[in-house]
């Protein structure tokens, strides 16, 4: 009597990316009319319609929204009838893309689509993010998401790991790439400016601004069939650190690198890395967790640093790392997204392309 050998995990790819124009303010435009034109491109990429797709995921803030469920309402630019298979995470889209990713190896949809979008125009998003903190020692304090930013760069500078002007280098390198990116908020030789809490000057934080992405997931030769260079998700993982500030390094990034090694980061060289870095001080740490030497290119789009739409970005870093797959830039690429205070939870996705 022989035994049958269990078939292996399905191959699921990024066949589709597409993300809004980012502007300081959409105050024209309601989040539905914000998302459909990019639901609209990404599904004309692979001439799908809403019907063809078999399951959809979507991340997003009520908190930036002002009100509850405030999700059901972009449903309206999917098109939720005939009724479809959906779920929603309250959580950037990286993590949206995960769920669907999960969904997709059941084989229980072949086609996924992942969107999300924030808009932080209309309120003060630094003090909406204080309401991720712990609600009993840190939130009653009101510390907002800067000045967390910049105790973790101080931290950075005083480990001996970068000084100011490194972190200026790194504004001014994120910017001059965005030049070459036609969706970017900021480009161009943006001034340091001023502090806005030391060591962090303007040029270190990044731009307030509305925006949504969008991208399709398909498996196995469903996605050869819609995408001429389909970007592989060859690993993914993700890990949270201590909800406590106090009781870990900020200096490294533990979860980072421990969500690399699942995702197989670590296994062969990558060519590109989209790191969801906000502040630059934290694009250090993230090269240190995930050890990017020089010959790594990182955010070639800009980064977050050019655009940081909230709860979009974390999504956008992974668009932005198929796409240059998809264009044939890379082979090989790593992308990263973050959410919480200095670093809390890290996604980190490894991409790559059928050999040329």
């Amino acid at each position: 009597m022989t035994s049958e050998q269990a078939p292996g995990p399905r191959d699921i790819a990024v066949v589709a990316f597409a993300q809004t124009d980012h502007r300081r303010s959409t105050q024209e435009s309601s989040e539905v009319e914000m998302l459909m034109p990019v639901l609209h491109d990404v599904l004309a990429q692979t001439g799908l319609r809403t019907a063809d797709i078999g399951f959809t995921c979507s991340g997003s803030s009520d908190y930036l929204a002002g009100r509850a469920f405030s999700f059901t309402l972009a449903l309206d630019g999917v098109g939720a009838w005939p009724p479809i298979s959906e779920s929603h995470v309250e959580m950037d889209g990286a993590w949206a893309l995960y769920e669907a990713w999960t969904k997709l190896l059941t084989g229980d949809a072949d086609t996924a689509l992942v969107y999300s979008y924030g808009k932080c125009s209309p309120g003060s998003v630094r003090d909406v993010l204080t309401r991720q903190l712990d609600p009993y020692y840190v939130a009653p304090l009101w510390p907002d998401a800067i000045a967390l930013a910049a105790l973790q760069a101080q931290a950075l500078i005083d480990a001996g790991h970068t000084d100011e002007p490194a972190l200026a280098a790194v504004g001014a390198r994120s910017r001059s790439d965005a030049t070459a990116n036609p969706h970017a908020q900021l480009t161009g030789p943006v001034p340091q400016g001023d502090y806005v809490v030391r060591p962090l000057r303007t040029g270190d934080c990044p731009p307030i601004g509305d925006g949504a992405a969008a991208v399709i997931l398909a498996a196995g030769e469903r996605a050869r069939q819609l995408c001429e260079r389909p970007a592989w998700i060859r690993g993914i993982d993700h890990r949270v650190e201590a909800h406590g500030l106090g009781v870990r390094d900020l200096t490294d990034s533990t979860s980072t690198r421990l969500a690399a090694e699942n995702a197989g980061a670590f296994e062969r060289p990558v060519d590109t890395a989209e790191l969801h870095a906000p502040f630059s001080s934290q694009e250090v740490i993230l090269r240190r967790a995930l050890r990017l030497d020089d010959s790594v290119r990182v955010n070639p789009s800009g980064g977050a640093l050019a655009a940081n739409p909230v709860m979009a970005a974390g999504l956008i870093r992974i668009g932005e790392a198929a796409a240059r797959i998809h264009r044939g830039a890379c082979d090989r690429a790593l992308a990263h997204a973050t959410s919480g205070p200095c670093l809390q939870q890290n996604l980190v996705a490894v991409l790559e392309g059928d050999p040329r």
